[in-house]
């Protein structure tokens, strides 16, 4: 049987946090709970614990789906625990046909299930986000955060269903972790850095996004370590992406080490002249400096010809760019892979399959 449990909760939530320095618990227990738009603003002086053991499910009515910004939010809270084995379910087949913003720029925002806004020290364990009606896990502004053990489940073409999104945050970790969706696994905007990604399983999905980056001045991402992970059918590996054209920013210090590629069409790709909803213009470039990434230890097959593509852009071409121990291989009609390149300063060490920049692409 469904419970409907409305905002009243959350206020004596909020006038109990006020009264006490111990951490104030929230128990969902098992079985399926229909939950409302859920808003939890801090400043209180004790932590907030959510253990969820059941299925909270979304609204599906047109009402609390569409022009909404998020399900379920947190916002400057200091110390924040959820946890409990349970599931996010955002019923997101209700909403879905109304994400038309590719074609429509009057279109409207469908809300993210899981919003974490100005939150410091907070842990995110043992959670499966099931079917977002837009992004699953959206983190802005935050620092100290831990993302561990966690499912995200959606199908390959549900749309902007990212599963974890980082923008202008600090310190994050995301651990030992599956996520399969529409969207990117993991996609960062600017602001973000001193990241670690380790034991991720992306796929399907559209693999880890760095970008894209340049729509305003000064975008940076930097200190990221992407490490012993597994990419699965999915569209991309590791992407790093700036619009053509594009305001000046940064993308430094990438690090993406022990990674395998099941069938992915993309392995390994920097593409500096992003621009999916229109034709590009030879003449336009990204202003984005990429510099310092390396790629280490990198196996595994290809859906595509080209395995390695490099993008980089003519009035800042990508700087310090190492490539150690690639073994990616293409067994399809086309023949062998290719590792394409245009405008890059590269350093190959140890194995390289396939050979590293044979082929120039023609911006």
């Amino acid at each position: 049987m469904e419970k409907l449990i409305t905002a009243r909760f959350s206020l004596m939530y909020g006038i109990k946090l006020a009264k006490t320095m111990e951490v104030v618990w929230s128990y969902f227990q098992l079985g399926h709970t229909l939950w409302n738009q859920w808003f939890c603003m801090g400043g209180c002086k004790g932590p907030i614990g959510v253990q969820i053991e059941g299925t909270l499910l979304a609204p599906e009515e047109l009402e609390s789906s569409v022009d909404i910004d998020h399900w379920i939010a947190f916002q400057y809270v200091d110390n924040l625990v959820i946890n409990g084995g349970g599931s996010l379910d955002g019923q997101g087949p209700s909403a879905w046909p109304f994400n038309d913003c590719l074609k429509n720029p009057q279109c409207k925002r469908l809300p993210t299930s899981l919003r974490l806004d100005f939150v410091t020290n907070a842990s995110i364990d043992r959670i499966t986000s099931i079917n977002s009606k837009n992004v699953h896990i959206n983190i802005f502004a935050s620092q100290n955060i831990t993302i561990s053990n966690i499912k995200i489940s959606a199908p390959g073409d549900s749309p902007n269903t990212d599963g974890i999104h980082l923008g202008s945050s600090h310190n994050i970790q995301i651990l030992d972790s599956v996520i399969a969706t529409g969207d990117d696994c993991i996609s960062f905007s600017t602001g973000t850095n001193n990241v670690n990604i380790s034991g991720v399983r992306c796929g399907p999905g559209h693999g880890i996004s760095i970008g894209s980056l340049g729509k305003v001045d000064g975008d940076d991402v930097s200190f990221v370590d992407i490490r012993n992970c597994s990419f699965v059918g999915t569209q991309n590996g590791v992407r790093v992406k700036t619009w053509a054209p594009s305001e000046a920013g940064t993308v430094s210090h990438l690090n993406v080490e022990n990674i395998e590629m099941d069938n992915v069409e993309n392995p390994i790709i920097i593409d500096q002249q992003y621009c999916p909803s229109r034709s590009c213009n030879a003449e336009e470039f990204s202003k984005v400096q990429i510099k310092d990434v390396k790629f280490k230890n990198i196996w595994g097959t290809s859906s595509t010809k080209y395995v390695v593509t490099l993008k980089c852009s003519q009035t800042s071409p990508c700087q310090e760019i190492e490539l150690t121990d690639i073994n990616l291989n293409y067994n399809g009609l086309e023949g062998s892979g290719v590792s394409a390149c245009s405008n890059v300063e590269v350093e190959a060490y140890g194995q390289q399959t396939p050979p590293a920049c044979t082929e120039k692409i023609m911006m």
